[in-house]
């Protein structure tokens, strides 16, 4: 999130540069003032390249600002932990209210509670406020999106759900590929939350007309709002048009019963999730899926590490991520369904076991295209564990607790991926900083860590033998 600073390199100039979480910094200290007027300008802030300090500083206004670097390095895992953190709130919460109050209602709620703290990220004013409004920026994101995932899985019917469910994936994928650009061209992690939550809200002015998304007609039927179901069927039958005779009498005779057992008004049946327990294979399923879920999220960070010496650039890194969760998008779509879930997740998931056991043993004695070729193969497996259990999960959970089940699986991924960023302050392991120098000769003396010597042996010394 920040950028890079005014100043260059601190022996070009002699001071001390400051990193700041936006503008670009200026120098601190004592120095600071100290011949500044011959420094000049290392980043075209306001003007060019060898525009004079002094003037630079004076075209950026004075804003909050603080250090992202040094001794401070550790905000920045910290602000995506909370973010992410966020979402496992979220997700559990939404979960909750979409079993309660609907799929729709509980998406609509999270996509308009999202502009305001979206725009409360963007005022921000210091790092306490980006943590707290990052955090319920987070929880929103999830809301809107766990109770969409239930609503569109619902509508669909089950041949067609892990098609459907691919798609929206693809479209998910689309949008990553395109937030670097979006990130190009507003230069500012301000005026680039500006944008999304502008996106936020375009959204939710759309959404809000029922026709767009309506209610689950499963869930109502499930929970026994048998006249709302009524509404939400004939509205479906009348926007997909005109059908068969023997279409249209099967579907005025099923409304019709609607109609006649909706006239005792019954009273909606809400479970709870704690009513999975009930069933010794609902819930057996859904805790293995929750563990796949968090493992194959909190893993991934362990491929990412070899793969940051082999792809230096953010943006080189970023697009091959990106392009190993479209990879694990297109392999679910080519074999869950021809071969089954079962099999396909448990085949991912012996690939992430291999692929971390062998780059964690032996990194430090492969070639560094094995190495690389593990770390993209693990990477993909990962995120192929991780869709493919939440997929799977809300095909065995039943409807009237979907929402529950589900938030509490995806909040389990959430975790997982949320140690990722405490992670990256950790020492890399040995065989990761071996391959960070490359030019180091690859064998075990380059490899082990500088320690005392041992004293030079006397010519003609013999071991003593023993007593």
């Amino acid at each position: 999130m920040g950028g890079p600073g005014i100043l260059g390199k601190e022996e070009r100039f002699g001071v001390a540069p400051r990193f700041c979480l936006w503008d670009r910094g200026r120098p601190e200290g004592p120095q600071a003032t100290h011949g500044i007027s011959d420094l000049v300008c290392a980043s075209p802030v306001g003007g060019s390249a060898r525009t004079p300090l002094l003037t630079c500083l004076r075209r950026v206004p004075p804003r909050p600002q603080w250090d992202l670097v040094c001794t401070s390095r550790w905000k920045v895992p910290l602000e995506q932990t909370t973010h992410l953190l966020g979402w496992t709130l979220g997700s559990t919460t939404a979960g909750l209210a979409c079993d309660r109050f609907g799929r729709r209602s509980t998406f609509v709620v999270s996509l308009v509670l999202a502009v305001p703290l979206g725009l409360g990220v963007t005022l921000a004013v210091n790092f306490v406020m980006v943590l707290v409004a990052r955090l319920l920026f987070g929880a929103a994101l999830a809301g809107a999106f766990l109770s969409l995932y239930v609503a569109r899985l619902e509508l669909c019917d089950p041949p067609h759900r892990l098609g459907v469910t691919m798609v929206a994936g693809f479209f998910w994928i689309a949008g990553e590929l395109l937030l670097p650009g979006l990130a190009v061209l507003c230069r500012d992690w301000r005026v680039l939350q500006g944008a999304v939550t502008m996106i936020l809200a375009l959204l939710a002015a759309c959404w809000w007309c029922p026709a767009l998304l309506l209610e689950s007609p499963r869930w109502l039927l499930a929970t026994q709002q048998l006249e709302r179901s009524r509404k939400t069927l004939q509205a479906l039958a009348e926007s997909s048009g005109p059908g068969s005779n023997n279409g249209s009498c099967h579907q005025e005779s099923f409304l019709a019963e609607l109609e006649s057992l909706s006239e005792g008004s019954p009273q909606p049946r809400y479970h709870a999730v704690c009513e999975i327990f009930g069933t010794r294979v609902i819930w057996k399923n859904s805790v293995i899926l929750g563990f796949t879920a968090f493992i194959g999220s909190g893993i991934r960070h362990c491929f990412t590490r070899n793969l940051n010496p082999h792809l230096p650039h953010f943006f080189s890194s970023y697009f091959v991520l990106v392009g190993t969760e479209a990879a694990a998008c297109l392999f679910i779509c080519l074999t869950a369904e021809r071969f089954g879930r079962r099999a396909v997740l448990l085949l991912c998931t012996i690939l992430t076991g291999i692929s971390s056991l062998l780059l964690l043993a032996l990194t430090q004695y492969l070639l560094d295209l094995i190495v690389l070729t593990l770390s993209v193969v693990g990477v993909t497996a990962s995120h192929a564990v991780t869709m493919l259990s939440i997929f799977f999960a809300s095909e065995v959970l039943p409807t009237v607790v979907r929402g529950a089940g589900l938030g509490l699986i995806m909040g389990a991924s959430f975790v997982g991926k949320a140690a990722a960023p405490i992670t990256a302050l950790l020492p890399a392991p040995r065989g990761v900083r071996l391959l960070r120098h490359p030019g180091r000769p690859q064998h075990h003396a380059a490899a082990r860590e500088p320690g005392p010597q041992p004293a030079p042996v006397p010519a003609g010394w013999r071991e003593p033998a023993p007593a």
